[in-house]
């Protein structure tokens, strides 16, 4: 059962313009994810997805794998889905391509279930939430899951809604049954090349989420906890935040 990261990475970006190749300690930044996606056991090879050809000389010019995809897709999955059709493995793990300290060990938790089980068609991760700011945040998205870990939703909103103490959320926040969803997916192959063609859904549309359009149609989500964290890069004062970190270690 083979496995290959896909690190979708576009030029254009309107918080940062160019960012996968931002210098962060003498490496543009898709070097950092790559290598660093590399380094989990299970990942059979690693490849860059981008329309742009300075990203692509970028990468061969570090010894990366670079795939050519088309400049209209609506979303990073369809990019996916483009290189996916082209590979034999059974699994595609997409990886963000401004996620410069990824953990390995992040990439395997969300893989395990799914290579031991291969009836699920989509995986991704979870961790505990830390604050009350992070679980009223928007910009922090929230996932519940049944007892078996697969997802029930996915949502921007504070989820769940607690009858018995709203009025006292601030001290019983971390009591509720929620968890801050980490980007990071897994799609089993032939649920990936599918994924394009079904039709967008209300609640994704709503919540400007994409990973909703699996549920709606039917599909189950396995989400596996971790404790471990990256460090995206949105803007140039993330990147700033990164470069002390690793300066720091």
């Amino acid at each position: 059962m083979g496995v290959t990261v896909v690190i979708p990475a576009r030029y254009a970006s309107t918080r940062f313009p160019g960012k996968p190749l931002a210098d962060l300690c003498g490496k543009p930044m898709i070097q950092w994810v790559y290598e660093r996606s590399s380094l989990c056991e299970s990942v059979d090879r690693v490849i860059v997805a981008t329309d742009d050809s300075r990203i692509a000389d970028a990468v061969e010019d570090f010894g990366g794998v670079v795939a050519m995809t088309r400049s209209d897709h609506a979303t990073g999955t369809d990019r996916l889905a483009e290189v996916a059709a082209d590979l034999t493995d059974d699994l595609i793990v997409n990886v963000q391509g401004d996620e410069p300290l990824i953990d390995p060990m992040m990439i395997q938790a969300a893989l395990e279930p799914m290579l031991a089980d291969n009836s699920i068609p989509m995986g991704t991760l979870k961790t505990p939430l830390t604050s009350m700011d992070e679980y009223l945040n928007p910009n922090v998205v929230k996932v519940v899951t049944n007892r078996q870990g697969f997802a029930l939703y996915f949502s921007r909103a504070p989820i769940p809604c607690s009858r018995d103490f709203n009025d006292e959320i601030n001290q019983h926040w971390h009591e509720l049954a929620t968890a801050k969803h980490i980007g990071l997916y897994v799609y089993r192959r032939d649920f990936l090349l599918k994924y394009p063609s079904l039709q967008a859904t209300p609640l994704e549309a709503q919540e400007c989420l994409e990973q909703l359009r699996a549920l709606e149609h039917g599909y189950r989500i396995r989400v596996a906890e971790t404790d471990l964290l990256g460090q995206g890069v949105d803007t140039p004062e993330d990147l700033e935040r990164v470069k002390e970190l690793l300066v720091n270690k």
